[in-house]
């Protein structure tokens, strides 16, 4: 059984954006889709722009204010973290 077009073009993005399991259900719970993470990685010149990795993750944080970690064995969600100001080493 084959591969279909979805699946291809979120194996390209994984590939190319550098992205794990986590953040690709990130990306999918933001509702993006591959081709605007593809368009959003950032070139030479644009050394202000974060990786697509980082800025899935900081949207993720903002809108639901945790961060999303897949476990490496079954693939499934293992913890979801919440911040507050006190424990930021910053």
């Amino acid at each position: 059984m084959g591969k279909s077009k979805k699946d291809v073009t979120w194996a390209e993005a994984k590939k190319r954006c550098r992205l794990n399991q986590a953040d690709i259900k990130m990306a999918k719970e933001l509702g993006m889709q591959p081709k605007s993470l593809l368009k959003n990685i950032p070139s030479s010149d644009q050394k202000w722009k974060a990786p697509v990795k980082v800025w899935i993750r900081e949207l993720y944080e903002k809108k639901f204010g945790r961060i999303l970690t897949i476990d490496k064995k079954d693939k499934s969600p293992k913890k979801e973290y919440e911040f507050s100001d006190e424990e930021l080493p910053f």
